[in-house]
């Protein structure tokens, strides 16, 4: 078997502990024509870890990228196999939650050396990957060569009470337009992906710019989602029954992503984002238990998603450069 193969038998195994962004039928939506692999980590005949990623060919050069519309990739780790086998060998900790914080490392540090050195057989002039929020250790990035920056995303952790959720959203900001706005408008959970991804790329013709994705591109993922129960497009309806916003999320048990929006640029008013996110809360309490609003570095946009009582997550951009002459021309082609 490939790779690729045993890691979508891991997937499917495994569906609560691997991330939604890293996912085999993820990878496959957000890449399908192009090209991406896994890295997997083993001892004995235990996977330890796992690190699908994204490459493409530009100018000749080998670049490993993030996927369109994903928020992070890299390591996967599987510290449950380490404990299951140490169990036979009756090491002192017999799980997860009892290793010590010496032998997490330990197994961090291996599984990540061999992750990275599978990736990097297929000779990258560039990598340049986020990782999960749930990665808090990047020395093993570090020790290879890579250098890294923080980022930050916008989290609700807990929306499993929304009546508390909108009480910690801002008074006047947000819960006045709010309020306001459900009196004039109605949302609905029935739009299509094909009418969504249309209405999106209106969105930005009417801004005067070309959306950076594809209508296929969107559907495609929309559609991905949802047939699993994985995905939702919200909309926003006057009472007119003029669509005047929309938005898709994408989630799993553990977190809803907020990944896509649009709106009706001549009928667009303030509180039309802030209610349709409130209605996107409040239909997914229940169904996961954080939200997070695949914040932004923008001074502005970092302000509006705080607003919500968002928590600062931080997570990491790593990255690597074969020489300086790459690393201009890669930044350069990419601007």
């Amino acid at each position: 078997m490939t790779n690729k193969e045993i890691y979508k038998d891991i997937c499917e195994q495994r569906l609560d502990d691997v991330p939604l962004f890293q996912q085999y039928w993820w990878m496959e939506a957000v890449c399908a024509g192009k090209q991406w692999d896994v890295a997997l980590a083993t001892e004995g005949d235990k996977v330890t870890g796992a690190m699908p990623y994204h490459y493409v060919h530009r100018l000749g050069l080998t670049v490993v990228l993030q996927p369109q519309l994903t928020q992070f990739s890299g390591p996967v780790y599987f510290k449950d196999a380490l404990v299951c086998r140490d169990k036979e060998s009756r090491q002192l900790y017999n799980s997860v939650d009892t290793m010590s914080e010496s032998h997490s490392l330990d197994f961090e540090k291996r599984v990540a050396s061999e992750l990275i050195a599978q990736m990097e057989t297929i000779k990258p002039s560039a990598v340049l990957i986020h990782t999960s929020p749930r990665i808090t250790n990047w020395l093993p990035f570090y020790w290879k060569g890579y250098a890294q920056t923080t980022r930050y995303t916008y989290r609700i952790p807990d929306i499993s009470d929304a009546g508390a959720v909108f009480a910690a959203f801002d008074k006047e900001k947000r819960q006045r337009k709010i309020i306001k706005t459900e009196r004039q408008t109605t949302v609905r959970f029935d739009m299509s992906p094909s009418d969504f991804a249309a209405f999106h790329r209106r969105y930005w013709e009417s801004k005067g710019e070309k959306d950076l994705l594809s209508e296929d591109f969107i559907e495609r993922v929309c559609t991905a989602a949802m047939q699993r129960s994985q995905g939702v497009i919200a909309s926003l309806h006057g009472n007119d029954g003029t669509l005047l916003s929309a938005r898709f999320v994408a989630y799993d048990k553990n977190v809803a992503y907020s990944l896509l929006s649009a709106n009706d640029m001549k009928c667009h008013r303030s509180g039309h984002s802030e209610t349709l996110m409130w209605a996107l809360i409040k239909h997914l309490s229940g169904k996961c238990r954080a939200f997070d609003f695949e914040g932004s570095m923008d001074e502005g946009i970092e302000f509006f998603y705080r607003s919500f009582g968002a928590i600062q997550t931080p997570f990491f951009e790593i990255r690597k450069y074969r020489n300086i002459l790459v690393e201009l021309l890669f930044k350069s082609i990419n601007k």
